[in-house]
């Protein structure tokens, strides 16, 4: 009896000692896993894992930073383009005066008032003589004498606008007519400053008038064209010949009152008697040149009132 159970129970440990032995591996691990354990929501990382993402944690460009002959080209493009940059500025600069513009843009809500009323009421101004600093004009804000490019940018582009408004309330108005009323202005305006350059240089004037001066001076011109079509349109052709008339004539004593101290000589500027044949020329042409603004400011806005 006893020994039946004792050899029973023998061989019931020899079995269970031969499953340890078919079950295990050969190297003492744990028995490999048929399916990844997902009840966490994250599988284990791997030996290699860690490496790999810290390797991938920069931004995508660190590594073309990184390279040295990628920060050489990004050098020599930056270089390139700054040379370009003072290329173009000093060729641009040579056409248009950049800096010099500033310049004649230099106002304040002063100066643009107190200039207004000098090119509409001239007769008691006094003294027409430009500022300077050091040799160099002070800013328009600061002289009323001084040109600017402000009143005339603003006085062209307002006078198309009141030529549209007056031929819209003669039913005229279309586009066609509004931009060939602006073209013509244009044409004209650089007409006149290519015959006064011209008129200068066969004079032989040695003056510091420049280019932008005399499109300053005769774009001074459209503020008296506004008034008067403006005139027109509230009170008629009455009123329109009468503020005209008046414009006209404010502007020749302003034109007349700057120029001289610009192109007659020293003498002439200080109110010396003209003497020879040169001074004569140069006091004509002044004169013609202060004669041409009416003739434009009528020729201009004749026909927008009706």
């Amino acid at each position: 009896m006893d020994y039946s159970t004792t050899s029973s129970g023998f061989r019931q440990r020899k079995l269970q000692q031969k499953a340890r032995m078919r079950n295990a591996t050969p190297d003492g691990a744990e028995p490999s896993q048929l399916f990844d354990d997902t009840s966490t929501g994250r599988r284990a990382a791997g030996p290699g894992f860690r490496g790999s993402e810290a390797a991938g944690a920069g931004y995508p460009g660190q590594a073309l930073l990184s390279d040295p002959m990628s920060n050489l080209a990004m050098a020599y493009g930056s270089s390139l383009a700054s040379q370009g940059k003072q290329i173009v500025d000093k060729n641009l600069d040579r056409f248009i005066p950049i800096s010099k513009l500033k310049y004649y843009f230099a106002v304040d809500t002063v100066y643009v008032g107190r200039k207004l009323g000098l090119l509409v009421f001239p007769y008691m101004h006094q003294n027409w003589e430009v500022s300077y600093q050091q040799d160099t004009p002070v800013a328009p804000r600061f002289d009323i004498n001084a040109p600017d490019l402000y009143i005339p940018a603003m006085a062209f582009i307002t006078y198309i606008l009141v030529a549209g408004l007056a031929l819209g309330t003669q039913n005229r108005f279309s586009p066609e007519i509004l931009g060939m009323q602006a073209s013509s202005a244009l044409v004209w305006l650089i007409i006149e400053v290519l015959a006064t350059l011209l008129s200068l240089y066969l004079v032989t004037v040695n003056t510091d008038l420049t280019t932008i001066d005399l499109i300053a001076f005769s774009g001074y011109k459209y503020v008296g064209m506004i008034v008067g079509v403006v005139a027109g349109l509230l009170f008629g052709r009455t009123g329109y010949y009468l503020m005209l008339l008046w414009c006209c004539i404010a502007i020749f004593v302003f034109m007349i009152k700057t120029l001289r101290l610009k192109i007659l000589s020293e003498a002439a500027a200080e109110g010396v008697l003209v003497r020879g044949a040169k001074n004569q020329l140069r006091m004509y042409l002044t004169m013609a040149i202060a004669g041409l603004q009416p003739v434009f400011m009528y020729w201009l806005t004749y026909h927008l009132v009706r």
